[in-house]
């Protein structure tokens, strides 16, 4: 009967001790449950909040992109004529981020290696408008200084006058300030010093 006694308190012992496991167990359920529905709400709102920034950033960079393009396309009109060339910067969303593609247009049709054309003079004057644009939307405003070194040594002969005529302008219709070193006679204006 002893041996009965012991053997079933050994049975009740182990009973008590899987029970309290279970209760902790299922406390710890219980509290798995509640953080995996507090994460699955933080997750929510996160994507919310990301979705809602990935709205403004664009809204942003279609302005941005609007001021550049403008700036860039001025400049191209001003050089190669208002027929010629066009530029645009295109957003492309990509592993979850924005991708800035950008692209040149003649006729209406995107131009697969812009550096063929005019010797590469379009993406020279592309580029220079760019820094342009670079400098005039920056924050803190900046002096509106660029110092230039034979800035465009691929713009074709026929086009120096129109990139002489451009940089008079954009120095008056942006209170810009050029400092250019250059062998080019074309692009001599204003204070000139020889050595």
């Amino acid at each position: 009967m002893e041996k009965v006694k012991l053997n079933v308190d050994t049975i009740q012992s182990r009973i008590d001790r899987l029970r309290a496991q279970k209760d902790t167990a299922s406390a710890c359920l219980m509290q798995e449950r509640i953080a995996f529905k507090e994460a699955k709400r933080n997750l929510r709102d996160a994507e919310h909040v990301r979705s809602k920034a990935q709205a403004v950033a664009q809204a942003i960079q279609e302005q941005a992109h609007a001021r550049i393009a403008q700036v860039v396309t001025t400049c191209l009109h001003t050089v190669f004529g208002e027929d010629a060339y066009e530029f645009r910067i295109k957003f492309v969303q990509k592993r979850g981020r924005t991708e800035a593609q950008l692209v040149f247009l003649k006729d209406g049709n995107e131009i697969d290696n812009p550096i063929e054309e005019d010797s590469g003079g379009v993406v020279q004057i592309a580029a220079f408008a760019l820094r342009l644009s670079c400098l005039m939307l920056s924050r803190p405003r900046p002096r509106r200084f660029l110092v230039l070194d034979e800035p465009f040594p691929h713009v074709s002969a026929q086009f120096r006058p129109a990139v002489r005529q451009m940089m008079k302008q954009l120095a008056e219709d942006f209170d810009m300030q050029f400092l250019i070193v250059t062998h080019e006679p074309q692009y001599m204006m204003g204070k000139v010093i020889q050595l």
